[in-house]
């Protein structure tokens, strides 16, 4: 059965096997590879997208319990907090091997969008889902708060 997503502003209509994670539907069958596969059980954050605004691992979601949905990838994130995300990250080289870096980009826009003004705190929220294997937690701190005073 076909369902229609909408991904980074276009109506996509996906025929995949029952169940397909939206994760393989973006890499497999849109060949959009900025999302990554990291643990495949929600744990890691490296397949984080927006659904409808909200951040989600896209790994865990099935795709055609989407139908009508609003997807937006690494891809097709723009705005004020992306630009200043990207900013930040690129001025503080903030990657080391750089495969966890959609996701943690994806999940530190999120935040600045809800909250421009982040505490600390607040980042260790919003980004306790999101692992490093590099260990780059401070310098994403650095970059959201860089973000965060650009805006």
């Amino acid at each position: 059965m076909a369902v229609t997503i909408n991904i980074n502003g276009k109506d996509e209509t996906i025929d995949a096997a029952p169940g397909t994670p939206l994760l393989w539907v973006l890499r497999d069958h849109l060949q959009m590879t900025g999302t990554k596969f990291g643990c495949g059980v929600a744990q890691c954050g490296a397949c984080t997208v927006h659904l409808d605004g909200e951040p989600v691992r896209s790994c865990s979601i099935p795709h055609d319990a989407l139908d009508g949905g609003k997807v937006t990838t690494i891809e097709g994130k723009e705005g004020k907090a992306a630009k200043a995300i990207r900013d930040a990250w690129v001025n503080l080289n903030v990657p080391q091997c750089g495969y966890c870096q959609s996701g943690q980009i994806m999940s530190a826009v999120a935040l600045l969008e809800a909250n421009p003004k982040p505490s600390d705190q607040d980042i260790d929220d919003a980004m306790s889902g999101n692992l490093c294997r590099c260990a780059t937690y401070m310098s994403i701190r650095r970059a959201i708060k860089q973000a965060a005073a650009s805006l």
